[in-house]
């Protein structure tokens, strides 16, 4: 039986979340929309990355996968819509005797995509526990080579 709130990946539109788009060359195209979607949460997430790399290396890396990202998506906003659902989340969260506080950034991606009324494609499920009211959540397994 399929845990309330997750669904499959047969979604013809979805949001994945960073740690997805992070692993999209490890990940059978099965397992996302056909049409998936990054927030604007994510490209800041990703501008992060590069600001923070410890190493020429890792800087040029995380830029490929920054310009990558800029150049393929359109990115959702984060606007009223999604702020007032980030409200409704964070007070979902609470009631799960969780902490909102260490899941920020993904409870603004998940507000994204349930005010758009899209599934949320991720790999850290847990992140999203007590959610099921205003979130579809896909999980993502990632195949390593």
């Amino acid at each position: 039986m399929q845990h309330p709130g997750l669904q499959r990946a047969t979604d013809s539109r979805g949001v994945i979340d960073t740690c997805v788009y992070m692993d999209l060359a490890d990940l059978s195209a099965d397992a996302l929309p056909a049409l998936p979607e990054i927030t604007s949460i994510t490209l800041a997430e990703l501008h992060q990355g590069v600001a923070m790399a410890k190493t020429a290396a890792v800087r040029a890396a995380r830029l490929e996968k920054l310009g990558s990202a800029v150049g393929d998506f359109d990115p959702l906003p984060f606007d009223a819509g999604a702020a007032a659902r980030y409200g409704s989340l964070v007070t979902l969260t609470l009631a799960a005797k969780r902490d909102p506080r260490p899941r920020r950034v993904d409870l603004m991606i998940a507000a994204i995509a349930s005010s758009q009324g899209l599934p949320l494609y991720t790999c850290d499920t847990d992140d999203f526990v007590g959610l099921e009211s205003l979130l579809t959540v896909v999980p993502v397994q990632v195949r390593r080579p």
